[in-house]
Formats: C-alpha cells, sequence, structure tokens
C-alpha cells in the first residue's frame, strides 16, 4: 500500500512545494516538443523525413549541451540558464514555424530545431539538483526523487495529450507555440520562486572537475543508464507493432498510458517506505523486476491481456530512475549535482533513441516478440552491469 506521510514531510519543507508545483509547467515541453515538432512538420510540408530528422536533431541538441548547461548551473546557479533559456527556447522555436511554413530546406528545418533542443530551460536538472541541496533526511531524499518519477510520467501522459488536442482541432501550429510557451513561462515561474532565488553557486575550485565523473563512480551508472534506457526505447516501438499488428495501431498509446499509470504507481509505492539492501541494492531489483515484465510481455498478442500485463512491466520503471537518482544525489559532491544528472540524462536520451532505432531495424526482420525480448536483454545486461560495478560509495 502507498502512504503519503513521507510525500506530506517532503512537500512541508519550506519553499519546496512550490518550486515542485511552478517546474511541472517548465517540464511540459520534455513530453510535448518531440511529438509536436514531428506532427507540425508532417502536416505542413508532408514528409515525414524531414520531420523525423528535426525531431532527432532537437533531441540531440539537448542531450549534447546537457553536462555543460550543468557544469554553468553548478558554477553560477540555474536563474542565468533558466532565464535565458525562456527567452531563446520561444525564439528558437519560432524560427522553427517560419522555415518550415516558407518551405525552407530540410538543413534549415533541422537547424532551428537543434538550437531549440539546445535552449530547452533545464528545469528537470534544477529540480533534482534542488531536492538534493534542500533535504538532508535519507528517507525524504527517497520519497522526493519518488516523487518527481511520478511527476515526470505525468508529463509524458499529458504532454503528448495537449498534442494530440491542437492536432485534432486542425492547428499543428498550435502545439509547437503552446510547447513554446509553457517551456518560456515554468522556467521564468520557477527561476522566481524563493528555493532557486536563494540557491547559492558553490565555489568552482571545490570540484576537481576534469576528474569528477570517473573519480566519483559515475560512469558506471552513466553505462546502465544507456542500456537500460535502450530498453525503454525497444519498449516503445514494440508496443506500436503489437498494437499495429494487431489492426489497432491508436491503441498504442493507450496501452504506453496504463505502462505509465504502472510506472508511476511503482514509484509511489516505492518512495513511501523503507526498503531493504539500501539504494544500490534497490537499483538493482528494480532492474531485475523491469527484465522480468519485459520478458513477460514478449509472447503476448492479445491487446487487452498486453495492456493489464503492460500496467505491471511498467511498474518498475520509474522506480529504476528514482532509485538512480537516489544514488547520483549521494555520491555526487554538492558543488556539481547539477552536471552529475545532467550526465545520466544524457545517456537517457541517447539510450532511448538507440532503442528506438534499433527496434525499427527488428521490426522489419522479425515479429514485436523479438523487439520485446531485446527490450528485456538490453536491460540485463545493464542490470549485469550495475552487479558488477555499481557499489555503495561513502561520503
Amino acid at each position: 500500500m502507498i502512504s503519503l506521510a513521507r510525500y506530506r514531510a517532503v512537500l512541508r519543507q519550506p519553499d519546496l512545494a512550490a518550486a515542485v508545483g511552478a517546474s511541472m509547467v517548465g517540464r511540459l515541453p520534455i513530453g510535448m516538443a518531440v511529438l509536436a515538432i514531428l506532427l507540425f512538420i508532417q502536416h505542413t510540408q508532408q514528409s515525414f523525413s524531414r520531420a523525423g530528422i528535426a525531431s532527432a536533431l532537437y533531441v540531440t541538441g539537448i542531450g549534447i549541451v546537457a553536462p555543460l548547461v550543468g557544469r554553468m548551473i553548478d558554477r553560477f546557479g540555474p536563474r542565468p540558464l533558466l532565464l535565458a533559456g525562456a527567452c531563446a527556447y520561444p525564439v528558437a522555436l519560432a524560427g522553427l514555424v517560419l522555415a518550415t511554413r516558407a518551405g525552407a530546406g530540410t538543413a534549415w528545418i533541422a537547424a532551428w530545431a537543434f538550437v531549440a533542443g539546445i535552449a530547452l530551460p533545464p528545469v528537470p536538472t534544477c529540480i533534482r539538483a534542488l531536492l538534493r541541496r534542500l533535504l538532508s533526511d535519507g528517507s525524504q531524499i527517497q520519497a522526493a526523487y519518488s516523487l518527481d518519477s511520478v511527476l515526470m510520467e505525468m508529463v509524458f501522459i499529458l504532454g503528448p495529450g495537449v498534442v494530440s488536442l491542437f492536432v485534432a482541432a486542425g492547428w499543428a501550429t498550435g502545439a509547437v507555440v503552446c510547447t513554446a510557451v509553457c517551456g518560456s513561462i515554468g522556467a521564468i515561474v520557477f527561476a522566481r520562486t524563493q528555493a532557486v532565488r536563494s540557491w547559492q553557486a558553490e565555489p568552482a575550485g571545490d570540484v576537481p572537475r576534469p576528474r569528477l565523473i570517473a573519480a566519483k563512480g559515475l560512469v558506471p551508472i552513466v553505462v546502465v543508464t544507456l542500456f537500460f534506457s535502450a530498453g525503454f526505447g525497444l519498449f516503445e516501438v514494440a508496443v506500436a507493432a503489437v498494437a499495429t499488428r494487431a489492426q489497432m495501431p491508436a491503441a498504442a498509446g493507450l496501452i504506453l498510458a496504463l505502462a505509465s499509470v504502472g510506472s508511476a504507481l511503482g514509484a509511489l509505492v516505492y518512495g513511501s517506505r523503507n526498503w531493504p539492501l539500501g539504494a544500490t541494492g534497490q537499483y538493482k531489483v528494480a532492474l531485475l523486476a523491469m527484465v522480468l515484465g519485459l520478458a513477460l510481455l514478449a509472447p503476448v498478442e492479445d491487446l487487452v491481456l498486453f495492456g493489464l500485463i503492460g500496467i505491471l512491466a511498467g511498474v518498475p520503471m520509474s522506480t529504476v530512475l528514482a532509485a538512480q537518482s537516489v544514488l547520483i544525489a549521494g555520491i555526487a559532491p554538492r558543488a556539481a549535482l547539477a552536471e552529475a544528472f545532467t550526465w545520466a540524462s544524457t545517456s537517457l536520451l541517447a539510450g532511448v533513441s538507440l532503442g528506438i532505432g534499433f527496434g525499427g531495424l527488428l521490426l522489419e526482420l522479425a515479429p514485436p516478440s523479438v523487439t520485446l525480448l531485446g527490450a528485456s536483454v538490453a536491460t540485463a545486461v545493464g542490470l549485469a552491469t550495475a552487479c558488477l560495478s555499481v557499489h555503495p560509495v561513502a561520503r
């Protein structure tokens, strides 16, 4: 059962509830932008290839710049980066819209998408670093990062829904405009919260930057993230293929939403109570549960049964991310929290992209069951890597 006592205790911390609430609007572009860009360009220029390239370059821009942005947040505090992104992000998306409507070539459209990815205000990174800066009790840290994972699941449920409403209304441009507005206003409101305004940057000399990641044991976590996030990407592609084979392609969205519900519930349970084994052991157990859940889905073809099992398979997904955040918060020095989280985020984006790409190739050669088994295997490799190289780090 889920106990909400810890979550209430976390949200009673001074200024934390306001910051978490304000972060929700700023996170919406994470669940909206890729789909909005994809559908807008396809609708305007009738080209899936251009739409796909632009969406991929948008994600690439986010991933490439993330560690540098994290380092700058640690060095100068979050407000300059948030406010700069609040200005640049809507400008970049406006450039994308104008270039697309003017019939510009693929290179120009992709360039604007890439710049938009770079300019995305780093609200998720800031809130994760902020949670560790404001909380010191271990149980509250676990609950806080579980809540963060739940909120991210909500973003991935609400974001595509908002985009779908604009597209259904025949205004695909509006989905991109709404994404830009949410990113800009969300970043400004978040930057104005007292918790963010009180953020004091740590002295740069406190962190040996060139060897930070390797020296503090973050490399194994980054590698594990690459493998299990590839499992995420393979899973998403496989769900679409299963629904298409059943001649109900629209069911893919519902199945993924059900998995997200299971994922959110799993994270809520995880953060609500104490568990044995410590954060490192909990991380590995959650990975094992994800391996088994994905494997259990592989032979299922009936959509109703697939959706029900998908709820169970989704339960450990956000728990993996929550446990990983707890690990990173315990490993990274206070003066490098944002940078540490952005390395994990970059690996997550890369893994999902690789999983989606490889999953598409697999589906050309084999049924969806093979892709689902591939998702399980990729996660199993991540689990094996975690067992061999992710160990408790004394601070």
